[in-house]
């Protein structure tokens, strides 16, 4: 694990995720692997207490039998940030579905981030027989899985301390191990007659009597000590726990815990899932010791891998769906603008407003839910005032800035892309810091002077007077303010024909603004690249490029 991987808050508060696994495990390890293996953004919130940390080692794990658990994690977190997943440590508090979207994670001190999809892998608590001793030596001396610490105690003097109907059968297990095992039936009903003659069977000795504590010496167990005073010299204790799932992150999201039966006994809880991990929750697996709470750490592990491969393929299919709307809507909108240029074209031409109004109503989200790159890099140095933002969209930049302490004016010429907007906005708690307004910028144009004008992408489909627009966005700018142009320097490299959009150099944008001689100064002119998610789910490499002026004082 790098230094830079490890982080106490979300850096990433306003980043959004492809995934936050929730639990660091053995299972929300694998599931990460998977997926920042295949290329995804993930983000593990790990709140640093796993289930088997007083346990000396793990077994039954191929080739890695007898590592100790920490050294696991160690490893396993080093593995999945070489792939470049994220880690912050931290409990999540509670996580709630968006209504644009994906979820938002909240964690306990107050920072929050949000995500496509949740991995939730937050194990659970052995809820332990309330006896004294028994806490204080749990996963040492005092076990629960003869497959996790039988061959370390093996022909020891083990005891089981009864809690339940069960506890016969975990006598009958034990003695695999070991000839000398004894019974404690506690509080247990006596057993029936044909348990009676199991155990005699097998010579398992039962001790009628409640346990009131153990006998400890040099810092091993000796003994079982009983009312009355009587001790018993045991070397190991077996008992019985609640397996209590760790799923309260998910009540937020509607889902209960089922109960875990043992017979007709509750033995725990656990969220249901499907065999791949997938909750009833559209968008929320689970993996683990809160899916299974007899699972294993080797099994905890594959079932990370199959939840991170099924959320990976998940979110393929939803690009796919998004590619191949994006992909008509364009074409929908050429074939109005040549049918428009034809006196026989039977439709008449699409407007920008429903070009963009069917083209945000495609899906709930249609953006990543990120500020753009270069406005955080450029903008982040800069003192917070009035702001503009120039086709808006989802309103992922405004958001961005109001969170700053600026306070912005948001435009775009979609309502559908304004309302949702605005109910993020009201989710990220600054909808008194933005006022969105919908504008033609062709025709009308927000009222103001700012401090930064922001115009990133301003590219359309459909007939839009780009140049004007900006040159109007350029007046906008207050003595001293900064006007930020971003845009595409070329066609995406999965299309071919992108003749009818105009994607100019930044020395022809700066020609195109005409700014007075004497009253501007040229910050920044370039080209960058930037990595993109092509429509059949692959990456691919576009250029972009900005233009950063600065209006001179007067």
């Amino acid at each position: 694990m790098t230094a830079q991987s490890e982080q106490t808050s979300p850096a990433g508060a306003d980043r959004r995720y492809d995934v936050v696994v929730v639990g660091g495990g053995a299972a929300g390890l694998s599931g990460a692997l998977t997926l920042a293996r295949a290329r995804r953004s993930v983000l593990v919130i790990d709140a640093g207490r796993p289930r088997n940390a007083p346990a000396g080692h793990v077994h039954n794990y191929l080739t890695r039998d007898g590592v100790p658990p920490a050294r696991l994690l160690e490893e396993g977190r080093a593995e999945v940030a070489g792939y470049g997943g994220e880690f912050v440590t931290g409990e999540v508090v509670t996580a709630e579905r968006l209504d644009a979207g994906g979820f938002r994670v909240v964690l306990a001190d107050g920072s929050a981030v949000t995500a496509d999809r949740l991995l939730v892998t937050t194990g659970l608590v052995d809820e332990l027989p309330a006896v004294p001793g028994v806490a204080e030596r749990w996963g040492r001396d005092v076990l629960h899985c003869p497959y996790c610490h039988g061959w370390e105690v093996r022909d020891q003097a083990i005891g089981v301390l009864a809690t339940g109907p069960s506890s016969v059968h975990q006598a009958e297990l034990w003695r695999q191990w070991s000839k000398d095992v004894t019974l404690f039936l506690h509080t247990a009903a006596e057993p029936d007659a044909d348990a009676a003659e199991r155990l005699a069977a097998r010579d398992i000795t039962v001790v009628r009597g409640e346990v009131t504590g153990l006998e400890v010496t040099g810092d091993r167990l000796t003994g079982v000590r009983l009312a009355g005073g009587r001790v018993i010299g045991r070397e190991a204790l077996v008992v019985a726990p609640r397996f209590t799932a760790r799923a309260g992150v998910l009540t937020g999201l509607g889902l209960e815990t089922t109960d875990l039966l043992k017979g007709e006994q509750v033995v725990g809880g656990y969220i249901a899932v499907d065999p791949s991990g997938a909750t009833r929750v559209p968008g929320v697996w689970a993996a683990g010791n809160v899916a299974d709470p007899t699972e294993q750490v080797i099994g905890a592990a594959a079932a990370g891998l199959r939840a991170g491969a099924a959320i990976n393929a998940d979110l393929i299919d939803e690009e796919t769906r998004r590619a191949v709307a994006g992909r008509r809507a364009p074409s929908s909108a050429r074939t109005e603008r040549e049918a428009a240029e034809h006196p026989l074209g039977d439709h008449p031409p699409m407007s920008g407003e429903e070009f963009w109004d069917a083209r945000y109503g495609e899906s709930e989200r249609i953006w990543s839910g990120n500020a753009n790159v270069i406005l955080v890099r450029e903008v982040s140095g800069m003192a917070p005032g009035d702001a503009l933002d120039l086709g808006c969209g989802e309103g992922a930049d405004a958001i961005w800035l109001a969170r700053r302490g600026w306070r912005v004016t948001a435009a775009d010429i979609s309502g559908v892309a304004l309302d949702r907007a605005a109910r993020e906005a009201e989710r990220a708690g600054v909808a008194g810091r933005v006022d969105w307004q919908r504008h033609d910028l062709g025709t009308s144009f927000p009222a103001g002077t700012f401090d930064l004008v922001s115009a990133h992408f301003l590219h359309s489909m459909t007939d839009m007077p780009r140049e004007e627009i900006l040159r109007t966005a350029a007046s906008a700018v207050a003595p001293g303010g900064i006007l930020l142009v971003v845009g595409h320097a070329g066609p995406p490299p999965w299309e071919h024909d992108h003749s009818h959009v105009r994607l100019p150099t930044t020395d022809e944008v700066l020609r195109e603004l005409r700014l007075p001689e004497g009253g501007w100064e040229v910050l920044l002119s370039e080209e960058y690249e930037r990595s993109q998610t092509a429509p059949g789910g692959h990456a691919v490499t576009r250029q972009d490029n900005v233009l950063k002026v600065r209006r001179l004082p007067l």
